[in-house]
C-alpha cells in the first residue's frame, strides 16, 4: 500500500493525517480530517496535538451555490470609503497566494461557539450542509448557522492542486479522491520548543508515533498528473 493509499484510508476510517506542503510555500505540516467525522474529542487532539487554528475548509462549489465569498473579496468591496480598511486588506500572502478566508461561523445550537462540543457541531452539520448541495443545503444553511462565529470557513481554488497547492485545496482534493464529502478540518501543528511551525523532521517522529499517515504535497500533486 502506498503512502496515500495508507492516507486515504485512514481518512475513509475517520482518522488523522497529516499533509506538508512545500518548504518553498508556507512549510507547515496541517493535521487533517474529514469534517463528516468530527467529534469533541477530535477537536481537542486537534488543540492538543497540533495547536494552530482549526479551520472548516469547503469546496469551491459549495461554496458558489452558499453564496459565500473570500474574506478579502468581501472587505475590498466595502473598503471603498473606508481608508483603513483600503490599507490593511490581505490580498497577497507572503508566499504568493491569496488567502482562502471567508466567513467564521457557529451553529445556532452552540452556547459560546468555541468549545470542543460546540466546534464538533458546527464543523459536522456543516459538513452535512455540503452534502446536500443540490437539495435545499442553502436554505439549512441560512437556517442553522450564524456569523462571525468560531469555525472560520475556508474556500478551495475552483481548480483544486491544478490551481493552488494549499492545504485547503490538498484537504479537498483529498476527500473527493476518497469519495468523502468535500468538506475537511485542518490545524496548522505548532512546535512548543521553537515557537515555530513544526518542522517536517519532528512531523514525522509524530506519524510514527502515533501512528498518522503523513503525506507531502509534491506525492498530492504526482499521483494527480499520472491520473490525468
Amino acid at each position: 500500500m502506498s503512502r496515500l493509499d495508507d492516507a486515504v484510508y485512514a481518512l475513509r476510517s475517520g482518522r488523522f493525517i497529516m499533509i506538508h506542503d512545500d518548504e518553498s510555500r508556507e512549510d507547515e505540516v496541517d493535521l487533517v480530517m474529514a469534517a463528516q467525522f468530527v467529534r469533541p474529542r477530535s477537536v481537542a487532539e486537534m488543540r492538543n496535538m497540533a495547536g494552530g487554528m482549526i479551520c472548516l475548509a469547503i469546496s469551491n462549489e459549495a461554496a458558489r451555490i452558499l453564496g459565500l465569498m473570500y474574506m478579502h473579496e468581501m472587505l475590498r468591496r466595502i473598503s471603498t470609503n473606508n481608508f483603513t480598511l483600503s490599507k490593511i486588506i490581505f490580498g497577497i500572502t507572503p508566499y504568493g497566494d491569496k488567502p482562502s478566508f471567508s466567513i467564521s461561523i457557529n451553529h445556532i445550537d452552540t452556547y459560546t461557539g468555541i468549545t470542543d462540543t460546540d466546534r464538533a457541531l458546527t464543523i459536522s452539520e456543516m459538513a452535512k450542509i455540503c452534502t446536500e448541495m443540490n437539495n435545499d443545503g442553502r436554505d439549512q444553511f441560512v437556517r442553522y448557522f450564524r456569523t462571525p462565529g468560531h469555525v472560520p470557513l475556508l474556500i478551495a481554488a475552483k481548480g483544486l492542486i491544478q490551481e493552488r497547492m494549499g492545504h485547503t485545496e490538498l484537504g479537498v482534493y483529498l476527500m473527493k479522491l476518497a469519495n468523502l464529502v468535500p468538506s475537511v478540518v485542518i490545524c496548522e501543528m505548532l512546535d512548543s520548543e521553537t515557537y515555530k511551525a513544526l518542522n517536517i523532521r519532528k512531523a514525522m517522529e509524530i506519524s510514527v508515533k502515533r501512528d498518522i499517515p503523513i503525506l507531502q504535497a509534491n506525492e498530492i500533486k504526482q499521483y494527480n498528473g499520472l491520473k490525468r
